[in-house]
């Protein structure tokens, strides 16, 4: 039960705040002035302090700063008949949570008291699971409390102390490369360096030079010899992002290094050995690939040695107001706004959403709502309509003369299907894991809509 301290010399106010706030199911204590209000501190521990400004023997606002500065974790919400702008203003600089003017609407005081209590839980355990994550896991910036993320902390644990190739499979934004650099951090190669490349934004050429390294006069542009990644990382870590993004012939260079353990740079004839584990990543079904004959079979089965999944944002959404609470904390203090807390309707939009993006998505999203907010709490104006609108398909407003539900549905998948191919850019296998399908499936219900659209 949490605890609650009222602070106002007005007897009636006192009585009037404690009968609300135990029926609310909070335990209260009283003070009437600052002399009682510092000896009710002084016993148990109090979750929040509701105070008034004007007080017989001095000023509420040191009942604000004595708190923030004794147990920061407290939360204060300052009363006043005599509201000024000085006043709120000092008050949100000395820490309170929220600013009350009297008189006041009983149910409002009740929404501030719950939210602020809220906000101030969900503050709290974030930063038990980053203290708790980064302790145990290295993982001090992937954060959840899923049964899948968990999972995932005990795979990222167990395959830590090894040497082993590891292949992470996951939807763009879900967080890959923090994986690989949670494994490394855990591993004996900590102390050695983790070199990440992503293999899919440069040609051939480019790549095999970052990879292996050239000799003076390899090419056009050698005018000296380069150290490639592979020796960069000697002892630690090399993670490949986007491996299923790479040519045959790059496969072919890539499985050579993984067998024999060493590199050959470009336009040399020695041989180096290097001391890497390779940690691997790609957002496409390389499975699906290597049945295309897109991607080596060798190479495949040579980096899945150890294979992780990485969940999407969707299969998780217990996380969705954790990530967005602290997406929400980091921004708001860099841009220096004065924006006090997500609204309860914004996060439900939030929770709603299906995340194609995953949490990248989410932290942009963030970001942007906090850029844009003017006022104490991000509204749900401040996030894309496509966010705003999740969830409300079906709605009884639709339905009217000539309504038919099958043609409403068929429309629906139609418009899926074809927005997951856009963001998968017509890679089948990617689009499918967008929707959550498997590529037969996907394959099904394009021919099925193709048939349709034929006949019509």
């Amino acid at each position: 039960m949490k605890r609650i301290l009222i602070v106002d010399d007005e007897q009636s106010m006192r009585e009037l705040l404690a009968i609300l706030l135990k029926k609310e199911g909070f335990e209260v204590a009283t003070a009437g002035s600052r002399a009682e209000a510092a000896k009710a501190l002084a016993g148990p521990a109090v979750d929040m302090v509701l105070t008034d400004v004007r007080l017989p023997d001095g000023d509420g606002l040191e009942i604000l700063r004595h708190v923030k500065s004794a147990s920061p974790e407290t939360v204060v919400i300052v009363m006043t008949a005599f509201g000024t702008t000085e006043t709120a203003v000092a008050a949100r600089k000395l820490g309170a949570e929220a600013y009350v003017l009297k008189p006041f609407d009983v149910d409002e005081v009740r929404i501030v008291i719950r939210d602020t209590l809220a906000t101030r839980d969900l503050r709290s355990e974030n930063v038990r699971l980053k203290r708790e994550v980064g302790e145990r896991y290295g993982l001090d910036r992937l954060i959840g409390v899923s049964a899948a993320m968990a999972s995932l902390f005990e795979m990222v644990r167990a395959v830590a102390p090894a040497s082993s190739t590891v292949l992470i499979s996951g939807e763009s934004g879900t967080g890959k490369e923090l994986v690989a650099r949670a494994i490394h951090a855990l591993s004996s190669r900590a102390d050695k360096p983790f070199v990440s490349v992503n293999c899919g934004a440069l040609p051939d050429t480019l790549l095999e030079s970052e990879l292996f390294g050239h000799v003076k006069g390899a090419f056009t542009d050698a005018h000296q010899a380069k150290k490639g990644l592979f020796e960069a990382a000697h002892g630690g870590t090399l993670f490949l992002d986007e491996v299923g993004e790479t040519s045959p012939a790059m496969q072919v260079k890539l499985l050579r290094a993984l067998q024999d353990r060493r590199v050959r740079r470009v336009g040399g004839t020695e041989e180096m050995d290097v001391d890497v584990r390779v940690i691997a990543a790609t957002n496409a079904l390389l499975e699906e690939r290597v049945k295309e004959k897109r991607f080596r079979e060798d190479l495949f089965y040579r980096l899945q040695v150890i294979p992780i999944h990485a969940p999407p944002l969707r299969e998780r959404r217990e996380d969705i107001p954790i990530l967005a609470q602290h997406f929400f904390e980091r921004f708001a203090r860099a841009m220096d706004k004065r924006v006090a807390k997500i609204s309860d309707a914004a996060l439900e939009a939030l929770k709603r959403y299906s995340w194609p993006g995953n949490v990248r998505e989410l932290e942009n999203v963030i970001e942007r709502a906090v850029a844009l907010e003017t006022t104490e709490a991000v509204l749900p104006e401040r996030l894309p309509e496509a966010i705003r609108a999740s969830g409300r398909v079906g709605e009884v407003a639709l339905l009217g003369p000539g309504f038919s539900l099958d043609d409403h549905l068929r429309s629906i998948e139609a418009r899926l299907l074809l927005e997951a191919l856009e963001r998968a850019a017509g890679d089948r296998g990617r689009a499918a894991a967008i929707l959550g399908v498997s590529p037969r499936s996907l394959r099904y219900l394009l021919q099925k809509h193709v048939a349709r659209a034929g006949r019509s």
